[in-house]
Parts: C-alpha cells; structure tokens; sequence
C-alpha cells in the first residue's frame, strides 16, 4: 500500500502566501531594476562608479558614499539604486507574512505550541529587521 503525504491546512495556505509574494516581489524587483538601468532615476552612486567600491567593507563603502546604515535607505528612494530596496525588503518581509496568516489556523487547530512558535518567529523576525540589534554591517 502506498501512502500519500497530504499538505496540511496551514503548510498551503502558507505556501500560497510564499508563492504569491515571491511572484509580486519578482515583478517589482524587476521594474525597479529596469528603472535604475535606465537611468530614468539618477543613482546615489553612478554605475560607473560602482568600481572603485568593489573592494571596500560594507562601513567603508558607506563611508565613502555618505549612506546612512540602518532604514535610512527609505529617505533615498528617489534615486535609482535605491528604487530597487522597495522589492527586497518586500521579499523579505514575505515569511513574516506568512507565518502572521497561519497563527489563526494553528490556534484554530488546537496547535498551540506550534501556534506560539509562529508568534514567536514573527516578533523574532521583525525584532531583527527593525535594526534594534545592532550586529554586522548596520
């Protein structure tokens, strides 16, 4: 006898949620970046530029740019090459998302373990995009 695997309520409904973000982001990633090579927007750093940056350090390469660390990309989306941060932080808020939409269904289901792990991952998740915890490049 052959058993099937069935998804369950809360692995589609976050895999339709993954799967429709990821299209949106896609989209956006690839409008953006039209934009910035096209030069409709200009860039905060030139293109030609980009270069003499290569080898720097994430600190030093800010250094020279005169970019802030942290969200202070969002005052800079006028300019072309940081148009482009709108889809990324988009995709990366994705899981946040989906873990937001299946709480409910976990709790729904008398998971409740479960349930308060996904609460946990999101406060997790959005402690480490808020920049609070300063480590790495910020």
């Amino acid at each position: 006898m052959e058993k099937k695997l069935k998804a369950t309520e809360e692995q589609l409904a976050y895999a339709k949620i993954l799967d429709t973000g990821m299209k949106i982001g896609l989209l956006v990633l690839i409008i953006t970046f039209v934009i910035y090579m096209s030069g409709i927007l200009q860039p905060h750093v030139p293109v030609n530029d980009l270069p003499e940056y290569w080898g720097l350090s994430v600190h030093k390469y800010l250094e020279h740019t005169g970019i802030n660390p942290g969200w202070s990309w969002l005052g800079m989306l006028g300019k072309g090459d940081f148009l482009n941060f709108i889809s990324i932080a988009f995709l990366a808020s994705v899981t946040i998302i989906c873990y937001i939409a299946i709480i409910p269904i976990l709790f729904r289901k008398k998971d409740t373990v479960y349930g308060l792990l996904a609460i946990l991952e999101v406060l997790v998740l959005m402690l480490a995009a808020s920049g609070i915890l300063k480590a790495g490049g910020h």
